[in-house]
């Protein structure tokens, strides 16, 4: 019995070693395949076209992580582009002389209505350079068709259509939900904070009236400069634009193309030909082309380094305590990257990213104190991404000078908390019941297994009003205005960057760019600097282990299930494990 043992064990280990191994080679082999895509330079044939695609969501910074949008099918990766990639490679194409013009597939755009701002005022600089813009696709989205609007000429397939009907917010309402498991949503709102609806899809089964009006007036701010852009590069009235989305006069690609929204209903073999005729080629002829990401790895003119250095910090994802990650904002881990960016020497300025929709008030402030440390020393600009709210912009106040695209969703100055009382629905649904013992009076508080007594409530509220006084004093320090006017701009709304910059919370309209151009000329060095990013990213490999944790794969997995009904999901998740008082956007909520 005891050899049985021993060789069992054996052949256990053995077996367990091995997994091992092969593991690590397919990690290593992963990475070598990953670091061979991002090292290899692309060398271009004259007579060249750029193709962007946008079929991956568009983030503000490129990821590092080898396996963001792997392809397994075919092992090898498919490279995932941010924001400042896209950007910096239109700006590439129009210097290379090997670039003749660019082709848009907007088949399938994934990107934020103030990403896709950034994206077309790039693209209307491009065209400075004389090189064509053409765009296809076999259907356009109404973010698509904005985007594509910019282009020379705009094609469709013959049976596909452009959809123009104008935007919609839709929010999901869990009342129903939790009086159905007898839970209760126990609320505390800032003073006076009727926008602040972060919490209304708890409390009611439709919109409030206030939440109402913020958003007719936040979808009004961001079609109008939606239509106003369509207007002025396809020559169609803005009256006419209306008139077409309330009779949704675009049903089909005949009409698009009778309404002068396309130029042309072509197939994708006849749209290779006209770009071969763009290129000055034989109809047999292979066109020459290079995808946006691949592109990233060519080399145009010479590239000196400076010593001066521009720090750009990405603050990206909700707020919280701890280090963060990729797509989360940590106090910690942001805190530290504007610290190091402070106390380098060589660094002469920063720029701030700041894409989130905010969320604790306590990891928000630790945030701003290191802002206001580092204006203190260096030109300080902000660049607000699609959503800078609440708590994203409680982090922007202290900077020199906060830019904001047109669409940019930001304001919500407002704070709540929320403490669920889950008692009810463990003794009625569940069958359990709890008991207690305490050494003092409210040694019970914030226990979810009873509901609040109204001592307890009060002091919840007394400290969420006291939050809400020191953010309202915060930004009308800040930005040299009244508490009483930032109360009556607050009290939770959201607002467009248009919006924004009329009613003061903000200094321009621009993108990160702009922001970096500012940055530069403040601090002396506009002809001579080269980006530093921060946080620094982890390592591929940190990245592949952290990807194989089963918290990963669950979400991996609940993502592919539950397609663009995860969102919801999401938000039950981060309202179940809020902690503290709460600075974030007001709602979870789509604009289509």
């Amino acid at each position: 019995m005891k050899q049985f043992f021993k060789f069992m064990f054996a052949s256990f280990v053995g077996t367990l070693l091995t997994l091992l191994l092969l593991l690590f080679i397919a990690i290593g082999t992963i990475s070598a395949l990953v670091s061979m895509a991002e090292n290899e330079q692309v060398k271009l044939k004259e007579n060249t076209v750029l193709v962007a695609k946008f079929d991956n969501p568009i983030l503000d910074r490129s990821p590092n992580n080898p396996f963001e949008n792997f392809d397994f099918m075919q092992f090898k990766p498919n490279q995932v582009l941010g924001l400042n990639d896209v950007l910096k490679n239109i700006e590439k194409a129009a210097a290379d002389p090997n670039i003749k013009g660019i082709y848009l597939d907007l088949s399938d755009l994934k990107a934020g209505m103030a990403s896709i701002q950034e994206i077309r005022q790039k693209l209307m600089q491009f065209k400075a350079s004389e090189k064509f813009i053409v765009a296809y696709s076999e259907g356009y989205s109404q973010g698509a068709y904005y985007l594509a609007s910019v282009a020379d000429e705009i094609y469709l397939n013959p049976e596909g259509m452009v959809m123009f009907k104008g935007l919609m917010s839709q929010i999901a309402f869990l009342k129903g939900t939790l009086e159905k498991l007898e839970v209760e949503a126990q609320i505390i709102r800032g003073p006076d904070n009727k926008f602040k609806s972060a919490v209304e899809p708890l409390m009611y089964d439709k919109m409030s009236e206030a939440n109402r009006e913020q958003m007719e007036t936040l979808l009004h701010s961001a079609w109008n400069e939606m239509v106003t852009g369509i207007s002025q590069s396809r020559n169609i009235s803005v009256a006419e634009l209306h008139r077409i989305a309330n009779e949704l006069a675009l049903n089909n690609a005949e009409s698009a193309l009778e309404l002068r929204f396309v130029d042309q209903l072509v197939y994708k073999d006849e749209m290779l030909d006209i770009l071969r005729k763009k290129l000055g080629t034989e109809e047999d002829d292979k066109i020459q082309s290079v995808g946006l990401a691949k592109y990233t790895n060519a080399k145009v003119g010479d590239e000196t380094m400076s010593r001066n250095k521009l720090a750009v910090i990405y603050a990206i994802g909700e707020i919280g305590g701890g280090e963060g990650s990729e797509s989360t904002i940590g106090s910690e881990g942001i805190s530290r990257a504007i610290r190091k960016a402070r106390e380098d020497d060589k660094v002469k300025a920063i720029v701030m990213r700041v894409n989130s929709p905010g969320g604790s008030a306590l990891a928000s402030e630790v945030i701003r104190r290191e802002v206001e440390l580092a204006k203190a020393e260096k030109p300080f600009i902000v660049s607000m991404g699609d959503v800078a709210a609440s708590g994203g912009y409680w982090i922007s106040t202290n900077a020199d000078y906060i830019f904001a695209e047109p669409n940019t969703i930001t304001g919500s100055i407002g704070v709540f908390g929320v403490i669920p009382y889950l008692g009810k629905m463990f003794e009625n649904k569940l069958g359990m019941t709890f008991d207690k013992a305490m050494t003092n009076t409210n040694a019970d508080f914030i226990d979810v297994m009873e509901p609040l007594g109204d001592f307890q409530r009060k002091k919840i509220q007394d400290e969420v009003v006291a939050i809400y006084h020191d953010f309202t004093n915060l930004v009308a320090d800040t930005r040299n205005l009244t508490q009483s006017y930032v109360d009556s701009v607050g009290q939770g709304r959201v607002w467009t960057g248009t919006d924004a910059l009329n009613i003061g919370l903000v200094d321009a309209l621009g993108g990160l760019e702009d922001a970096i151009q500012m940055a530069a000329e403040k601090a002396g060095i506009a002809d001579d600097y080269r980006l530093y990013a921060l946080p620094e990213q982890k390592d591929p490999f940190q990245q592949i282990i952290a990807g194989m944790t089963g918290e990963a794969r669950a979400k991996s997995l609940l993502k592919k299930e539950f397609g663009t009904y995860y969102a919801y999901l999401e938000y039950v998740e981060k309202m179940s494990n809020m902690k503290g008082v709460q600075a974030r956007l007001p709602f979870y909520f789509t604009i289509e």
